[in-house]
């Protein structure tokens, strides 16, 4: 008997964290792939923009001009100004604060929400199962945008309703990953060990299983980032996002797009942000999977 829990404690050990590199040898493999260092790059100098935007910018993003409208690039407005002679630049680095910022906020409360969603349903099993991801499934048959439109549509334009449209869509991702690890883990002989030394249900989810659902959560919230992104700006452009004045990129475009072929340069710039920051956390998840995923980083 004695033999027996000295078994079981030892798979219950090696089973916590099986399989996951040092913290230090993760970062310096992530740093080593160039396109992933180039995202975080990206990522890192919009992030700091956005945090120090105040600092960086010489003109208040508010701030209307009606002698100095459409004016060129030049030492004083480096980007120019747009139509209503405010500053394209400092409006470029007070939108990553909005854009950035609410993908953010977004982005954390999904994850707890489909990490939570996913872990009972895989753990539990049952009917529950059944109901949790029957409400996925049909969240997941329509089109995101067109969910998006028709929330914030009903809810009304305002960044508290794009978040609402944005948290109650972008969980069922989180939940269905989750599930899915749960379903493989639940069974292992750690977890079964641990169940027999006496552990309770919320104790092999926390302790034992949820380790083992962080790097592809991790993974799924920095792909997720450009999605959020890019979802946040196109109802900006639909005019249901942030409200003008604010400088949001995809508000920006959309006040900008009565001046397409004249002034080309105010659609572009915002544009430019968006493209640049989703590819940056696109090129950090890629990094990510294949450091995070064992059986990709003994290829490289």
């Amino acid at each position: 008997m004695a033999a027996e829990m000295t078994t079981e404690r030892h798979e219950l050990t090696a089973g916590i964290g099986a399989g996951q590199p040092a913290r230090g040898s993760l970062i310096r493999r992530l740093l080593r792939d160039r396109l992933a260092l180039g995202g975080l790059v990206l990522i890192t100098v919009f992030g700091l923009g956005a945090l120090f935007a105040p600092l960086l910018a010489a003109h208040d993003p508010l701030t209307i001009d009606a002698t100095n409208r459409l004016a060129p690039s030049s030492w004083e407005h480096p980007l120019g100004t747009d139509q209503l002679g405010r500053d394209t630049f400092s409006r470029i680095l007070y939108g990553a604060r909005w854009s950035l910022g609410t993908a953010a906020v977004a982005t954390a409360i999904v994850i707890v929400i489909g990490v939570a969603v996913g872990l009972v349903a895989g753990f539990y099993g049952g009917r529950l199962e059944a109901l949790l991801m029957w409400i996925v499934d049909v969240l997941l048959a329509f089109p995101s945008l067109v969910l998006y439109l028709a929330i914030v549509g009903t809810l009304g334009p305002g960044l508290k309703n794009v978040m609402i449209a944005l948290i109650c869509l972008s969980w069922v991702a989180y939940a269905r990953v989750v599930r899915g690890i749960v379903l493989s883990m639940r069974e292992r002989p750690f977890v079964r060990a641990s169940r027999a030394l006496g552990a309770g249900n919320a104790r092999l989810m926390v302790r034992h299983i949820l380790p083992n659902v962080v790097p592809p959560v991790v993974i799924l919230a920095s792909l997720q980032m450009g999605g959020l992104i890019l979802a946040l700006a196109a109802l900006g452009f639909f005019g249901l996002g942030v409200e003008p004045p604010t400088p949001e990129w995809g508000t920006m475009i959309n006040e900008s797009r009565l001046f397409l072929q004249s002034e080309p340069a105010l659609m572009i710039w915002p544009g430019l942000a968006i493209s640049l920051t989703v590819i940056g956390f696109n090129l950090v998840g890629d990094g990510l999977r294949d450091v995070l995923d064992p059986r990709l980083g003994d290829h490289r």
